[in-house]
C-alpha cells in the first residue's frame, strides 16, 4: 500500500510538471464569439489561472445550451454586461490539471464536471466559460465523477441541474426543503413540472423525489415512460387541451408544494393549475416567447419588435393574473445556486453520492455532434431548430501527456 501511494505521488507529481511546461509551450484554444450575433470563432486564448476555492479542468467534453443560442441571438439585449470578444459554454466535463487556494475536496487527476460561470454578471467571461480547451470552474459547483462514467454522457448536467436546483430550492423561487435530499425521505406534497422531458424538467424531477415529494409532469406521450423512469407518478401530454384540467384530477386533495413551468408558453396552464389547487408559487424557466423567433442580426427588424411586444405584454399580464390570485410567479435565474447554500447542498452534497449510486440519471440524453471545438457552432445552430429529449455534446481531445 504505501508503495502504490508514493508511486501515486511521483506521478501526479509529474503530470502537474508536465503541464507547467504545456502551458508555456502552447496557448490554450477557444470558440470565440468576437461580437454581438457573430459566428464562433477558433484561435488561441489564455490560459486560466484558478483563483481561490477554483479549479482548472482540461476539458474532455462540452454540452450546447438555449442560453447559448439566445446570447448569441440576442446580443446584448439580456446580457448587457459582457464586453466582446468573449467565450460561451456552461456545460464541461474533464480532468482537474490544478487547484487554487483552499481546494481540500479535489485533487489533481480527478475527473469532475462542472458549471462553468463565465457568462454571468461579475464573472470573467474568457477563463470562467466552458468552450476551451482548459476552463478555471468553482470546485463548488463541481462534483467527482464515477469511473465508468464517460465525459460526454455527463456533460449533459450542469446547467440544467443547477437551473432545476434553483428553481426548485431557492427562497426566491419555489422554496422547497432540501434539508434531507438523496435520504428517501418522503412527503404527501406534490410538485407539478410542466416540461418534464426537457433538460431542467429532467432533473427537476429527480431532485424533488430526491428530497421526498411526489412529482406529476407533462410530456409528449413518447416520452411518458422515461418520466416514470426518473421518478414522475403521473405524465401527461402537454398538447392535450385537457392536460391542465387532468394534472388537477391527479393531484386530487393534496398539497401541491410549489409548480416548475420550464417550457416555452407554460406559464398560463401552470397558472390554471396553481389556482385550482391552492398553489402560491410558480418558477419559471423559460420566457413566455421563443427567442429563437428573430434574425441573428443587429438592428430593429420587424420580427424583433414584434417579438419582445410579446414577451412584454405576456409577462405584464402574468404577472397581473397571478398577483391578484395570491400567487408568486418568478423566473428563475439558474446560476443563484452559486452564492446560496443550495450550491453546496446540490453539487457537494447530493450529486457525488447520487451519480456514484445511480439514482440521479445523467438526463438528457447524450448526442455526439462533433469532435473539436469547430463543431460547436454548428450544434448551436442545430439547437436552433430544435432538439427534443437529448441535448448536443462535443468531445475535445488531449494528446496524450509525455512521461
Amino acid at each position: 500500500m504505501m508503495t502504490r501511494t508514493v508511486v501515486s505521488s511521483i506521478v501526479m507529481t509529474r503530470d502537474v510538471i508536465g503541464f507547467g511546461e504545456r502551458k508555456k509551450m502552447s496557448d490554450n484554444t477557444a470558440a470565440w464569439i468576437d461580437s454581438a450575433y457573430a459566428d464562433l470563432t477558433i484561435r488561441d486564448a489564455p490560459m486560466p489561472k484558478p483563483g481561490a476555492g477554483q479549479l482548472l479542468l482540461e476539458v474532455h467534453a462540452v454540452a450546447v445550451n438555449p442560453l447559448d443560442a439566445i446570447i448569441q441571438s440576442n446580443g446584448t439585449v439580456m446580457y448587457g454586461w459582457l464586453r466582446y470578444p468573449v467565450i460561451l459554454g456552461e456545460d464541461v466535463a474533464g480532468v482537474v490539471v490544478e487547484t487554487g487556494a483552499g481546494v481540500d475536496d479535489f485533487a489533481v487527476g480527478d475527473r469532475v464536471v462542472a458549471y462553468a460561470m463565465g457568462l454571468e454578471k461579475g464573472r470573467d467571461a474568457v477563463s470562467e466559460s466552458g468552450f476551451q480547451t482548459y476552463v478555471a470552474v468553482d470546485a463548488s459547483l463541481a462534483a467527482a465523477l464515477p469511473a465508468a462514467t464517460a465525459f460526454e454522457d455527463a456533460a449533459v448536467l450542469p446547467l440544467a441541474v443547477s437551473t432545476a436546483a434553483a428553481g426548485l430550492f431557492e427562497k426566491e423561487q419555489l422554496g422547497l426543503d432540501y434539508s434531507r435530499l438523496g435520504d428517501a425521505a418522503h412527503r404527501d406534497e406534490v410538485v407539478v413540472i410542466w416540461g418534464g422531458a426537457t433538460a431542467v424538467g429532467g432533473n427537476a424531477i429527480q431532485l424533488a423525489r430526491a428530497a421526498g415529494y411526489r412529482v406529476i409532469t407533462t410530456a409528449s406521450a413518447k416520452n411518458h415512460d422515461r418520466m416514470r423512469r426518473l421518478g414522475a407518478e403521473a405524465a401527461f401530454d402537454y398538447r392535450d387541451p385537457e392536460a391542465a384540467n387532468r394534472i388537477v384530477e391527479a393531484v386530487g386533495g393534496s398539497a401541491v408544494a410549489g409548480i416548475l413551468a420550464v417550457a416555452v408558453g407554460s406559464a398560463e396552464p401552470c397558472l390554471r393549475i396553481a389556482r385550482a389547487t391552492g398553489a402560491t408559487r410558480i418558477a419559471m424557466a423559460s420566457p413566455p416567447v421563443s427567442f429563437y423567433e428573430q434574425p441573428r442580426r443587429g438592428g430593429l427588424s420587424l420580427a424583433r419588435i414584434r417579438l419582445f411586444l410579446k414577451l412584454g405584454t405576456r409577462t405584464a399580464l402574468l404577472q397581473v393574473r397571478s398577483r391578484a390570485r395570491g400567487i408568486r410567479a418568478s423566473f428563475i435565474w439558474g446560476s443563484a445556486i452559486a452564492t446560496s447554500p443550495v450550491g453546496p447542498a446540490v453539487w457537494g452534497g447530493y450529486l457525488p453520492a447520487a451519480l456514484a449510486s445511480g439514482s440521479h440519471h445523467l438526463y438528457p440524453e447524450a448526442h455526439i455532434a462533433g469532435h473539436g471545438l469547430s463543431a460547436i457552432q454548428e450544434a448551436i445552430d442545430t439547437l436552433r431548430r430544435g432538439v427534443s429529449a437529448r441535448k448536443l455534446v462535443i468531445t475535445l481531445d488531449h494528446p496524450p501527456k509525455n512521461p
